[in-house]
């Protein structure tokens, strides 16, 4: 790592990749997608770069075309015999947190995953608004069929009411 005069550090981190399936990929010129488990790869960054950029980088670097919202980096830590892992959110910064750690890898590593996506996720904006008319529409149709049957059942039980109390 190098403290630059600026007061930014640089250097190299390390992040696994484990991935469930291999990436989407452009064709590409002599490089190849990471393998979807176990591939660990060196990236250089700076103290200021965030987990979003660090994902993006990690894309770019294996021409990899899907978003990286698709991905979340992790960290991984060693601590008496457990391994913790987790999620760094989109305002960390990898380089800091490696700085802070040591430069061992058995005390904190990254790890790059896929997302756990719902399955409204892998739908396009137009395909969930139609969704969304969709179910308001069906909604409706229910409320109105629902309205209709209770009309019918208070007119039924007002003509029985009307019966039982009407003066001889």
């Amino acid at each position: 790592m190098t403290l630059n005069s600026n007061g930014i550090y640089t250097g190299f981190i390390k992040v696994q990749m484990e991935l469930c399936r291999p990436p989407q990929t452009s064709p590409s010129l002599g490089k190849l997608a990471p393998s979807s488990n176990g591939c660990t790869n060196t990236l250089h960054i700076s103290s200021t770069n965030t987990v979003g950029e660090v994902i993006e980088a990690l894309l770019k670097k294996f021409l990899v075309t899907e978003s990286p919202a698709k991905f979340a980096l992790y960290k991984r830590c060693h601590r008496e015999d457990q391994v913790y892992a987790c999620k760094l959110s989109d305002r960390e910064h990898p380089l800091y947190l490696r700085l802070v750690a040591g430069p061992r890898t058995d005390t904190l590593s990254f790890v790059l995953r896929e997302h756990e996506i719902g399955e409204w996720e892998a739908f396009s904006l137009p395909e969930l608004q139609n969704f969304l008319r969709i179910l308001d529409k069906e909604e409706d149709e229910q409320l109105q069929s629902l309205k209709r049957r209770y009309a019918a059942y208070r007119h039924k039980l007002e003509e029985a009411l009307s019966e039982v109390w009407k003066p001889d």
